[in-house]
């Protein structure tokens, strides 16, 4: 089931930062889909991956709406998933997906950070980006401790680069994938004027680095398309 809602929330003035509240909620799909570049063909690629790994339990952290667990839902079989987010709205909508396609996930109110993990297999699909600097490491840390021998984290993230001429053509490559998604260009400088100080991105060797600093030994890009990437990292 998909939400059809058609997100304008950056058509009207905006007097606060970006938060994951009821109005995102109800356009959240739309927003991913339009706002992400290759947003649903990353969540198949993670799925094909998965396909092929025997284990019992998945989480996906910052699950916002279930997409990513809907369609492992699909695609996995014997596996216990659960999605984890700190939006009551978000979740509502997850629920009411995993409902209409007849699927057992188990749906989780809470604040990342206080989680205790227990899983086989983690991921955070553009996640870890809205979490403050500070805490990214006790965060890894904590997942990479709990995943058992070859357990698997999979980590979507958006990028900055430190190369200035770069960074600013994979942003204008990034804005332009915007507008031909129907994003005015006033939207799209009120967006990011509302995410700036709560989306914060890493580089791409920013991120390999701290996969690797909390103990994954094998760590690997997947995709990446200008500004986003996927890593898959193993704990061997």
């Amino acid at each position: 089931m998909k939400n059809n809602n058609i997100d304008a929330i950056f058509q009207k003035e905006i007097n606060q930062k970006f938060s994951f509240n009821s109005e995102v909620a109800a356009v959240f799909d739309d927003m991913a889909t339009r706002s992400i570049p290759y947003y649903r063909d990353n969540i198949h690629l993670i799925t094909q991956i998965l396909k092929s790994r025997k284990f019992h339990s998945l989480c996906d952290i910052g699950c916002s709406t279930g997409n990513l667990l809907l369609e492992l839902s699909q695609n996995l079989s014997d596996v216990s998933l659960f999605g984890i987010d700190n939006s009551s709205s978000m979740l509502d909508i997850a629920r009411s997906k995993a409902r209409a396609y007849g699927v057992k996930i188990e749906f989780i109110e809470s604040d990342i950070l206080d989680f205790d993990f227990t899983f086989d297999v983690v991921i955070s699909n553009y996640t870890l980006q809205f979490i403050r600097p500070i805490n990214r490491e006790n965060l890894l840390s904590k997942i990479h401790n709990s995943l058992p021998q070859n357990g698997i984290f999979i980590l979507s993230e958006k990028l900055i680069s430190h190369n200035k001429w770069l960074d600013k053509e994979l942003i204008d490559i990034y804005h332009n994938f915007k507008k031909d998604q129907g994003y005015s260009n006033t939207e799209i400088s009120k967006k990011r004027e509302a995410l700036e100080n709560i989306l914060i991105p890493y580089t791409q060797e920013e991120n390999i680095a701290l996969l690797k600093k909390v103990g994954f030994s094998s760590v690997e890009m997947i995709f990446r398309f200008a500004n986003f990437a996927t890593f898959i990292a193993i704990k061997e």
